[in-house]
């Protein structure tokens, strides 16, 4: 049974085995926990051999003291290791937590995660930039149940998730510099979300009841309107086979001129438990997956302010297969997981600078196919795990890559236009990992080993060594030092229009990270502090060099330091009538030093960071079962933005200024519908994320949700 907790961020906890220790219990209070055990294959997948069962109201919730609880196994690394042996926190943002935000895509819910940089360019999650600790956009890796979705075209198109927040189980968040743990991708941090697993365990005793079919309705401000469902199935006793599948439709008039859209997502996932043979002591599984999602939008200023009449539309068709296998369980006395998985991912891309012109118009299709394997087993000295991830990358475009020989081009789907450019690349990635188990100290030595093809032939080494002290059960101590690397996406080394120019020498980024951290847990308190400092070489950034320069893709060093804090008061823990539920303040602070003597007028990214951002969450009980989520953030950013007038560059750059934005959620939860009320932006605050790009002022948004 699952214990849905108010943290907004904690490391999520899920069940090893049963443990007689007097802490057991007490350390996993408040917590996300999970009866089951976590088989990790952070390149493929993050998956349990049983269902990740997740109640979904508070009468469905049986009370922790009531319960046997065990030591939990918590993820970060290739192997899972309990929470009281783990080496690095892992952030998790859980399913409960999602319910009650204003939220209306990952997008939103990522905004609340202290240290997490969200820059939207349009409303309900449209076009994103998610970055974390002073990165970029393109520095962190966007997984799917542990499957690589980010786009190597460009990260602005990353955070196009094809899930609706009912299929999230949790979101995790990774901060700092995790190659060799989720490949090259992860250069500054990752980002896996998790959906509800429809996969049971063999044994029917320990199913979750489940809602068959959910069916939810919205409408609000900006003539937005959304409708989705959710269906699951399961059958077996002894095997399991069980599917569920998701579809959304969402469309808003926009809150500012030419900023409409259109969406659209259908997700479907499939999977089965079983047994290879009788000695085996635990189960295997094999799921399945398929996702689509197509957005259609105006693009107002989106990438230039003198154009207001942009257009971009998207689409994405993922698929993957991934099993976690016990195969010689009871055969050599040592129980060996091995965790395959394949995956393709296809996008397309259209934009066009002037609506219903071919001025600056752009195609682009690309694929990124990929294998891998994780393993993993206990011994004398520990607990040990290796692996390989193949990951190859493809465009074809109208603007991006080498141009192809004329026999070669082909049709653009749906239009006159033929695809003229191509580029691939080929990146392989071999890990290992131990972890040292200690009474109250824990050290997991790891190191990835990758070539890529779109640099050179030669293998690069990237180590690290992430260590935990716990001097008692209430506290514990942490420390990381990583390194890794991150190639050029292709519109990085390519793209080329009037007002942006690629740099196809551009070099790999590499870094080199150190973080340390510290947690304090007792009976309805939760507090965690962490410092880090990133020493990074050849980062890329899109740079003018003076106020009547084109921005130019580049290479300069950059040091990124800072350190991020969390407090949550949980008075349900003292009092489980109490009508306050959860206080979560959050804090991160943020600073960057650039070293390369060569002035530059004006940064695009690496450079607009977030100095500070605070946030403040209060969720509480107002009478019987309406429930209210308070939601405050104040955030200031570097860096600055050109100003324009007639949409014509006045060459003045302004400084962003800080803004503070307040939301609220109130819901009235029954057990088979609920209603809930959205208000956003209340104080109906003007401000800019990104660029010349406005945001919504005050909107407001009614939903109901049945669950049949």
């Amino acid at each position: 049974m699952q214990k849905t907790t108010n943290l907004l961020c904690k490391p999520a906890l899920r069940f090893k085995h049963f443990s007689r220790k007097g802490y057991a219990l007490f350390s996993c209070l408040g917590r996300e926990v999970l009866i089951c055990i976590l088989s990790v294959s952070t390149l493929s997948h993050s998956r349990a051999d049983g269902i990740s069962v997740v109640n979904e109201t508070s009468d469905e919730t049986l009370s922790l003291k009531e319960q046997k609880l065990d030591e939990v196994i918590v993820t970060g690394s290739r192997a899972p290791l309990t929470e009281s042996e783990a080496a690095k926190i892992v952030s998790v943002i859980t399913r409960d937590d999602i319910q009650r935000m204003a939220a209306e895509t990952v997008n939103d819910v990522l905004k609340t995660a202290t240290g997490v940089d969200v820059r939207q360019r349009g409303g309900f999650g449209v076009q994103t930039d998610i970055s974390i600790g002073g990165g970029t956009f393109d520095q962190i890796a966007i997984l799917l149940n542990g499957v690589n979705i980010s786009n190597p075209q460009t990260g602005h198109l990353s955070a196009d998730f094809p899930v609706t927040l009912d299929d999230i189980q949790r979101i995790e968040v990774i901060k700092g510099a995790a190659a060799r743990v989720y490949g090259a991708g992860a250069f500054n941090g990752a980002i896996n979300i998790v959906t509800q697993s429809p996969v049971a365990e063999a044994n029917t005793s320990q199913r979750q009841s489940y809602s068959p079919l959910v069916l939810s309705l919205e409408g609000g401000s900006y003539g937005t309107f959304g409708l989705s469902a959710r269906g699951e199935h399961r059958t077996g006793k002894t095997t399991t086979l069980a599917n569920s599948l998701s579809a959304s439709y969402k469309q808003s008039d926009g809150a500012v001129r030419n900023s409409y859209f259109r969406k659209s997502t259908a997700y479907y996932q499939g999977g089965t438990a079983f047994r290879l043979h009788k000695s085996s002591t635990e189960a295997s599984s094999l799921s399945w997956s398929l996702g689509l999602s197509t957005m259609r939008y105006g693009a107002n200023t989106f990438y230039s302010a003198a154009y207001p009449d942009q257009y971009e539309s998207n689409a994405r068709i993922f698929a993957n297969v991934r099993a976690d296998l016990t195969p010689f369980s009871g055969i050599i006395g040592k129980t060996i997981h091995l965790m395959p998985s394949l995956y393709w991912n296809r996008n397309y891309d259209h934009f066009q600078l002037i609506r219903h012109s071919t001025k600056g118009e752009n195609f682009h299709r690309n694929d990124a196919t990929g294998a891998s394997l994780n393993a993993y087993c206990n011994w004398l000295l520990g607990r040990t795990s290796a692996g390989f991830e193949i990951r190859r990358e493809k465009i074809w475009s109208t603007n991006l890559g080498t141009p192809m020989q004329e026999e070669d081009y082909f049709k653009v789907p749906h239009y006159d236009v033929n695809y003229t450019k191509s580029k691939a690349r080929t990146d392989v990635s071999l890990f290992l990992e131990h972890n040292i188990l200690l009474s109250n100290f824990t050290t997991s030595l790891g190191v990835m080993a990758n070539k890529n093809t779109g640099y050179n032939d030669s293998y690069r080494i990237y180590p690290g060594i992430d260590m935990s002290y716990r001097p008692s059960d209430r506290w514990k101590v942490t420390a990381s030092w990583n390194m890794a690397f991150r190639m050029p996406t292709f519109t990085d080394l390519f793209y080329k229009s009037p007002t942006q120019e690629g740099n196809i020498g551009l070099k790999p980024e590499k870094t080199t990270s150190l973080r340390l951290g510290g947690q304090y847990r007792t009976t309805g308190i939760m507090a965690q502090v962490g410092a880090f400092y990133d020493w990074g070489t050849d980062m890329i950034d899109w740079v003018m060099y003076s106020s009547d320069d084109i921005y130019h893709s580049a290479n300069f060093k950059l040091d990124n330091r800072g350190l991020d804090a969390d407090v949550d008061i949980l008075p349900q823990e003292w009092n489980n009538t109490f009508y306050i539920s959860k206080i979560h303040v959050g804090y991160a602070f943020t600073d960057q030093k650039r070293h390369d003597d060569v002035n530059i007028y004006k940064s695009n990214y690496a450079m607009e960071y977030l100095r500070h951002k605070l946030i403040a969450i209060l969720d509480h009980k107002v009478y019987s079962r309406l429930f209210a989520s308070w939601q405050f953030r104040w955030q200031e950013r570097m860096g600055s933005y050109i100003l324009y007038a007639d949409n014509k560059s006045t060459g003045i750059a302004h400084p962003y200024s800080p803004y503070a934005l307040l939301d609220a959620k109130l819901s009235w939860k029954e057990r088979h519908y609920e209603f809930s009320l959205s208000l956003n932006n209340i104080t109906n605050t003007h401000y800019y994320d990104i660029g010349n790009v406005e945001q919504p002022g005050f909107w407001l948004m009614a939903s109901a949700k049945i669950k049949l």
